[in-house]
């Protein structure tokens, strides 16, 4: 027997399975990863000098950067979680640095004391 979902079942399905994106994630991928990647662009710089803030949000060389960060940062964190899941001294490098120069537990901290 064949059952047949519609598209909108399907979408919903997948986005409960494999969303996991919280507004913090998000937001930390939008302003570090992705913008830090966009700091790096000379052209974007030198729009940003050159033209307004509306004309600066409606370049082609815009859209074009934020493809290519959204590509770079794909690789680099394809390529940096493969070496994790890989490397127990990877791991281990992260349990040090994450608790002491990461200040991983005093961010916890202060989250919970909020």
């Amino acid at each position: 027997m064949v059952i047949f979902a519609s598209p909108k079942t399907v979408a919903h399905s997948l986005k409960l399975r494999f969303v996991v994106m919280t507004d913090d994630h998000r937001l930390i991928y939008e302003n570090n990863v992705l913008k830090g990647k966009l700091m790096e662009s000379a052209t974007l710089a030198q729009q940003s000098q050159h033209n307004s803030k509306e004309q600066f949000a409606s370049s082609p060389a815009l859209t074009q950067a934020i493809l290519a960060a959204v590509i770079d940062a794909l690789d680099a964190h394809t390529t940096l979680s493969r070496q994790t899941l890989d490397s127990a001294d990877v791991r281990v490098g992260l349990k040090e640095v994450l608790p002491g120069p990461g200040r991983l537990y005093e961010a916890l901290r202060k989250k919970v004391d909020g």
